[in-house]
């Protein structure tokens, strides 16, 4: 069983499956493309393609779903942390498995990126989004979208959506 909209669908997961954590491998570009995609298709984040998953891989932090009482495993979130600027990382591609929400794995995905920025001595991080209240309670804030990096507007113009962008600029700082 799969859960979709239109022809974005995802595995069906238990929300009890036990996880495990670990770095993306190019063996996970298609389910990561097909959890972006199942929330780009509802507006809710930017679809990324195969071909900029594959050439950002390293990124990626993931929790895997176990199989678990009849249902398959899976991909049950994601996240990747992008390097900008010697000064600044991107909180990027945050998706969580719709059956596996409510269970922390958004915050912990983040912190795991806030942790590796610390590991090298990241000052900052910074994210797009449409759900400003869960980056706040990650200790983000709200900036100004023209306080960014200008390195930020460099990846921007190749977004589709660079003339319309809605989304929310979120801050933080680590030092």
């Amino acid at each position: 069983m799969t859960l979709s909209l239109d022809s974005i669908a995802v595995p069906d997961l238990h929300p009890d499956s036990p996880l495990s954590t670990r770095k993306a491998r190019l063996s996970d570009i298609d389910a990561i493309h097909e959890l972006i995609g199942y929330w780009a298709a509802r507006g809710l984040m930017l679809v990324r393609s195969r071909a900029l998953l594959a050439q950002t891989i390293r990124d990626f932090h993931l929790y895997l779903a176990e199989p678990h009482a009849g249902h398959p495993g899976g991909l049950a979130g994601v996240c990747g942390l992008h390097m900008l600027a010697p000064d600044l990382a991107e909180v990027r591609g945050l998706a969580i498995h719709p059956a596996m929400q409510g269970r922390g794995l958004g915050k912990k995905l983040v912190e795991a990126c806030e942790r590796e920025a610390r590991e090298i001595a990241l000052p900052a991080l910074f994210a797009w989004t449409y759900q400003q209240g869960f980056f706040e309670k990650c200790g983000f804030v709200r900036i100004d979208k023209t306080n960014l990096h200008p390195k930020v507007w460099s990846e921007c113009q190749r977004c589709a959506f660079f003339e319309n962008c809605n989304e929310i600029a979120m801050y933080r700082e680590l030092t």
